[in-house]
């Protein structure tokens, strides 16, 4: 039942953390069917225990969300804007908690429990297969034709024209969330040298710390800030001696810097050996590349990012914003050109709040992030600070793009109260 149960659970988890739409069913993503099972799965849940209470950390955090709600329903009524992009945002955290609440009972059903990190090793599994995912199908035309047979749509859960893609998973989207992966991986690696057979678990986690920072910047160059973090940790770790000690401090050491040498060799030899390689490195990894040859570090959507990080110029804006999110076209009074971005030709994540739904909204959004984080903390001690690197991810991913990434918190959620076996 396991050897059939883990392919299911990976597909399922990849149905959460990278939704799509069917070619043969337009209507509803993958996210959107798994919360309908999750739904029914509560249901009977319920009438089997006879427990028909909501959790008080679900109710409040539902506060908060519908917080985020409120600030957009009140910068559309006061701006008479029809953009509704944050209106219904209570409704999505509710259709990201009921999909990962299937998963995360699907995966409990298969292995008899359900742990933080037996959580985080089905999306590190995930995150991996999509990356190699991504460079097969651009290396094998028949495999591309057979997911854009079903894959419907293109952009960030759909088809890229000249960009890697896998199934639901693209551009920005896909790197902020290959990010937190990579913060996963950062925080169960120390741990994993505690256990028996160490070598077990340490290998894949390494492998899949390659496959994602390398393939993964490719897909989402957003991919770098999960890396960069990750690596900080890992220095933290082994400089100040108290997270691992002793043997297994060694051992981390000489686990990491070969992991590193070997990545690197492998890295250089296909760049050298394939333009079809070349390319890649060259793009997801724009900025390195700049800094040897130039001197200077240069990202062309970093300079994008610096001319479309703009502020409101009037104080009734940076409070409750102007009411739109979407493009500029958008706005029926807007008279100037139509050039790169969203409202106010942006695409930074906080320039993009704060003209949509000012401070006030802005506030609430951080709050309920914040709120979510410290719900996780509860649940899982041990893992403290993974998830407040998680929430500093997401805080820092908003300087270039506006999505979040609370679906990487919502499978911890579904692990609470009666459940958890991880308090410490």
């Amino acid at each position: 039942m396991k050897a059939l149960g883990i392919p299911f659970g990976l597909i399922f988890t990849s149905f959460f953390y990278f939704p799509f739409y069917f070619t043969f069913l337009p209507a509803a993503n993958t996210k959107m069917i798994l919360a309908a099972m999750g739904l029914i799965c509560l249901l009977v849940r319920m009438g089997n225990n006879g427990d028909r209470m909501i959790s008080k950390d679900f109710f409040m955090i539902s506060l908060y969300a519908l917080g985020v709600s409120f600030a957009s329903y009140l910068s559309m009524t006061l701006n008479n804007s029809m953009d509704g992009a944050y209106l219904s945002y209570l409704v999505t955290m509710w259709v990201w908690v009921g999909a990962a609440y299937f998963v995360v009972n699907f995966i409990k059903v298969v292995h008899g429990k359900i742990t933080v990190e037996l959580i985080c090793f089905y999306m590190i599994a995930v995150g991996a297969l999509q990356c190699l995912l991504a460079i097969s199908m651009d290396m094998y035309a028949p495999l591309k034709n057979f997911v854009d047979s079903f894959l419907a749509g293109e952009g960030f859960m759909g088809k890229m024209k000249g960009r890697l893609y896998g199934i639901g998973c693209a551009v920005d989207v896909a790197g902020g969330r290959f990010a937190v992966l990579l913060v996963m991986i950062a925080f169960l690696l120390p741990t994993m040298f505690y256990k028996k057979n160490a070598y077990q678990y340490v290998i894949p986690l390494l492998v899949a710390f390659g496959i994602i920072a390398v393939i993964g910047n490719m897909i989402g160059r957003t991919t770098t800030v999960g890396m960069l973090l990750a690596i900080a940790y890992w220095a933290y770790v082994l400089l100040m001696n108290k997270v691992v000690m002793g043997k297994e401090r060694n051992l981390m050491i000489s686990w990491i810097v070969g992991g590193i040498f070997v990545v690197m060799i492998i890295s250089v030899s296909l760049y050298n050996v394939s333009d079809f390689w070349q390319k890649y490195f060259r793009f997801g990894f724009e900025g390195f590349f700049s800094l040897v040859e130039q001197g200077t570090w240069h990202v062309q959507s970093n300079e994008m990012l610096k001319e479309g990080l703009i502020f409101p110029d009037n104080l009734k804006t940076w409070i409750i914003g102007d009411g739109y999110m979407g493009a500029m076209a958008n706005d029926p009074y807007y008279q100037g050109d139509l050039f790169y971005g969203f409202y106010m030709g942006t695409d930074a994540g906080y320039s993009r709040f704060l003209f949509y739904f000012g401070l006030i909204g802005l506030g609430a959004f951080i709050a309920f992030m914040c709120k979510v984080c410290r719900v996780c903390i509860g649940y899982s001690l041990r893992y403290r600070y993974m998830f407040l690197t998680m929430l500093l991810l997401n805080l820092m991913i908003w300087m270039k793009v506006s999505t979040d990434i609370f679906l990487a918190f919502a499978p911890f959620l579904c692990i609470g109260g009666r459940e958890n076996e991880n308090k410490s």
